[in-house]
């Protein structure tokens, strides 16, 4: 019986899949879900049991000693993939007493720049040889994709010895011109921070760090930055203004000016995205924030002018690549890619809130 629930599970998962599901939520009490273009549709008329939804769980859960232990479980993360079906990032929670399951469907292919649409600009932050790289923007708003492209184009062109500390390992990347050392939290390393210790161990050129979610990760990878090394992590923030001014904030209220200055000299570049409709219909396209450091961004970084900090990235297009969310906005209204009235919408959801406390 839970054989066959799991053999239909995976059919209606491959048929999200090929529908462009970007997520795929699973419940008791509810239809299959699946995030299609932004929108959470039903895919299923039928209600899932509770023992339908833990026969699935068990099915994604990839180890034995975690499957015993699956009615102690109350949030879980790992990774599953299945030929012809796809590989994805799972995540298995209870919710009034019963399993539920989030999917995030990642793609075999790794992405590129050109593939998703980013900014020329992005293979000059890749092609820096030390400092931080961060990569803002919301839940699901495509942070994984653009951290995995900019991996690729350091795969591709240069030789150098590439970690990442993954919580689960996502995109699976080949060797190229460099070589790739993947870690997953919980399995291969205790945690990001152990993870970013061994690292420096291992003769790292580049590091990639999941997420700076606590105090301890984010000194670490400052302190892997100032020694010399390339890192690269996402975080949860709306620009890059709000991006600098969160980093800061991991931190203890006496531990934060001397984060933010050794923010001010470590960072390289923030990279900020949203995912927006396409005008076509034809899916979402990443509307792009990029902050290159310069004099006078690490001035303002220093000095807490996060106002200024927007300015500085508007002005400095020409000579630096620079571009605030509203400049991607008008050139792709421009070109067609999303309509006037898109943008609109976005520009009155951001209102004010591009200033920031940088």
């Amino acid at each position: 019986m839970a054989d066959n629930i799991g053999k239909s599970a995976e059919s209606i998962i491959k048929a999200a899949v090929e529908r462009g599901a970007s997520d795929i939520h699973i419940k008791a009490g509810d239809a299959f879900r699946a995030r299609i273009d932004g929108q959470l549709q039903p895919l299923t008329k039928q209600r899932l049991t509770p023992d339908q939804t833990k026969a699935i769980a068990l099915r994604l859960i990839p180890l034995e000693e975690d499957r015993k232990r699956i009615d102690s479980i109350r949030d879980y993360d790992c990774s599953w993939g299945a030929a012809g079906v796809g590989r994805f990032r799972v995540n298995i929670l209870r919710q009034r007493s019963s399993f539920m399951i989030v999917m995030r469907v990642i793609p075999f292919e790794v992405p590129s720049f050109e593939k998703l649409h980013l900014p020329k600009v992005l293979e000059r932050v890749a092609s820096e040889e030390h400092g931080l790289i961060l990569v803002a923007g919301p839940r699901g708003g495509g942070k994984s994709s653009t951290t995995a492209a900019i991996i690729n184009d350091i795969n591709q062109r240069r030789r150098v010895h590439i970690v990442t500390l993954e919580s689960p390992i996502e995109f699976l990347f080949r060797d190229l011109n460099s070589s790739i050392t993947q870690r997953e939290v919980g399995s291969d390393t205790e945690s990001f921070v152990a993870g970013l210790g061994a690292a420096l161990r291992q003769d790292p050129d580049v590091i990639s760090i999941g997420d700076l979610r606590d105090a301890a990760t984010a000194d670490a990878a400052l302190a892997a930055a100032e020694v010399g090394h390339l890192v690269i992590s996402t975080l949860h923030a709306t620009n890059a203004a709000t991006t600098v001014s969160r980093a800061v904030a991991l931190f203890s209220p006496d531990e934060q000016e001397p984060a933010r200055l050794r923010l001010a000299e470590t960072l390289r570049a923030v990279v900020a995205q949203r995912l927006i409709p396409r005008a076509d219909g034809q899916g979402r396209c990443a509307v792009v924030e990029v902050m290159i450091s310069t004099p006078e961004i690490r001035r303002h970084i220093r000095e807490r002018r996060g106002p200024e900090l927007r300015e500085a990235v508007a002005r400095g297009r020409e000579l630096y690549g620079m571009q605030t969310f509203e400049q991607h906005l008008e050139d792709m209204v421009e070109s067609g890619v999303v309509s006037p009235d898109v943008a609109q919408g976005m520009r009155g959801e951001m209102g004010g809130g591009n200033g920031g406390h940088g």
